[in-house]
């Protein structure tokens, strides 16, 4: 397995940890008589861990799809290379980084870290037509 998608997959473990880490924190939050029952209507959180950890998943949930993407063309298309190589870290680490940033509620530095897991996106992205 390339070390590229290693990160893919430890990435795909990252989101699966942050599935759990909301949910956990929904749990406490509302107890395990809401966790348990139908979940109908989920109230509002009202505690910023759960909130801000709601939120992190959020966002990486919005790039994860174009994470997948792009490993798995550069893979395919035999694209891997230096690019890939520090795209795949860059995204990996800087959303690692990220988690415990938007948790701690940390502001800029979050956004710059954001940034960085970005800019590892663009670098795998730019493999494909380089």
């Amino acid at each position: 397995m390339t070390t590229e998608l290693t990160y893919l997959a430890l990435t795909l473990i990252l989101a699966l940890v942050q599935v759990f880490l909301p949910a956990g924190a929904r749990t406490v939050e509302f107890g395990l008589k809401w966790n348990a029952g139908p979940r109908d209507e989920t109230p509002t959180a009202t505690k910023p861990l759960t909130g801000r950890l709601e939120r992190a998943q959020a966002n990486l949930f919005e790039t994860l799809p174009l994470f997948i993407g792009a490993v798995l063309i550069a893979h395919v298309s035999g694209e891997d290379g230096v690019l890939t190589l520090w795209g795949t870290a860059l995204y990996f680490w800087a959303r690692v980084a990220y988690l415990p940033l938007y948790a701690l509620g940390v502001p800029y530095i979050r956004s710059l870290v954001w940034l960085v897991s970005l800019a590892g996106l663009i670098l795998i992205l730019t493999a494909l037509f380089i």
